[in-house]
């Protein structure tokens, strides 16, 4: 029985053609060439003024949040469902991440938590659009109004989705995006930040070379401690190819979803990836939360699954659940929503019988688990 992977990258002979292109012919004065382009073109399928390739998402999150000055003694807050890169550049630079609950409906980060948190010290709130659904930015944004406090977009899942036609991660401070191997669009590792920020924009850029302003005269001059976090020529060729053809790969991820979602239409007891009238969601993972009240056992589900031989992937963890964080029980939707939900299967090219694979594997799972419930 073939095996049906959980994700992996569309590459076809573009991609091969560009990367071929910048291994050849790439250096000297060219070394540049593919990740200018890169930015250009991220920049202008986004709308925003700047774009910085990066060699990862957790870097341009970093440099985006040294350049707003966070520090030792600062709070930074985001929601308690992440994975650990979100968090992770905060403790980098001796702040204290504020772990809030979640949205039950969209996952993404409770606007209502978030002004029950919010302190003299707080100076960022970080939006993470999990698994390509939007986080509720007009309420955030009202926040960052009042409070003074700048919104951060962790839009590493979310190329493609929208909020009221505005591309994610345009919307706040600054955003940044994750070209890991899983996602929708790959350059193998990599990142982009983007901004419409000039100041913060000038500040990541002579962060992310070393601390050498782009206007200094004096060659090997840097003007402050800086980062190593630059994309290479190689990975954004890649990128360009995969931004020629970003739309079609945000569609193949979309109609996968809509696949999945009609085929297990007929199971109440799930819910799926929300979409509200203000959102366009990409769907970079499809993911189903089991109904409480069947005290669902993932494991045994995720177990059924690879003897099937395909892949499944385990709802994020919240981070304070992780042993370098406080415990945060009260964050009740983040804790009891990522025990019953798990990530389909979704690459671009997986086929219309390995979806219904998967599906009966729900359906028959379900079945039984009712079984034994009714038996008891």
């Amino acid at each position: 029985m073939s095996k049906i992977h959980y994700t992996k990258p569309s590459i076809h002979d573009l991609e091969v053609k560009y990367a071929t292109d910048a291994a050849k012919n790439g250096w000297g004065e060219n070394c540049y060439q593919y990740i200018l382009r890169f930015e250009e073109q991220f920049k202008k399928y986004l709308g925003v003024r700047y774009a910085i390739a990066t060699s990862s998402c957790t870097g341009a999150l970093h440099m985006g949040l040294s350049a707003l000055g966070i520090q030792q003694g600062d709070e930074v807050i985001l929601a308690d469902i992440n994975w650990i890169a979100t968090v992770a550049p905060i403790t980098y630079l001796g702040a204290k991440p504020v772990l809030v609950d979640i949205d039950p409906n969209n996952w993404c980060i409770d606007p209502a938590k978030v002004i029950e948190v919010i302190t003299a010290n707080t100076k960022a709130i970080i939006a993470t659009h999990i698994y390509g659904n939007l986080c509720a930015m007009g309420e955030l944004q009202a926040i960052s109004e009042q409070y003074g406090i700048p919104i951060i977009e962790d839009a590493a899942e979310a190329v493609g989705s929208e909020y009221q036609s505005i591309k994610a991660g345009s919307l706040g401070t600054f955003g940044v995006f994750s070209f890991h191997g899983t996602k929708t669009v790959t350059t193998g590792e990599g990142g982009m930040f983007v901004t419409n920020d000039a100041k913060v924009y000038e500040k990541v850029l002579t962060l992310s070379n070393h601390g050498r302003a782009t206007n200094q005269e004096k060659q090997f001059w840097p003007s402050m401690i800086g980062f190593k976090y630059k994309m290479s020529n190689i990975q954004a060729a890649i990128g360009c190819a995969q931004v020629e053809r970003i739309e079609e790969l945000v569609a193949k991820k979309r109609a996968v979803f809509y696949y999945y979602e009609n085929k297990l239409s007929h199971i109440k007891e799930i819910s799926m990836n929300e979409q509200s009238a203000l959102t366009k969601c990409s769907y970079w993972m499809p993911t189903i939360v089991f109904a409480e009240q069947l005290n669902i056992d993932r494991d045994k589900l995720l177990t059924c699954f690879s003897q099937q031989n395909i892949d499944a992937r385990l709802f994020f963890w919240p981070l304070s659940q992780l042993d370098m964080f406080e415990d945060k029980p009260d964050n009740v939707n983040a804790y009891s929503i990522s025990k019953r939900s798990i990530n389909l299967p979704s690459y671009h090219d997986i086929t219309e019988p390995e979806m219904d694979r998967v599906c009966l594997i729900i359906s028959s799972f379900l079945k039984n688990s009712k079984d034994v419930m009714a038996v008891r």
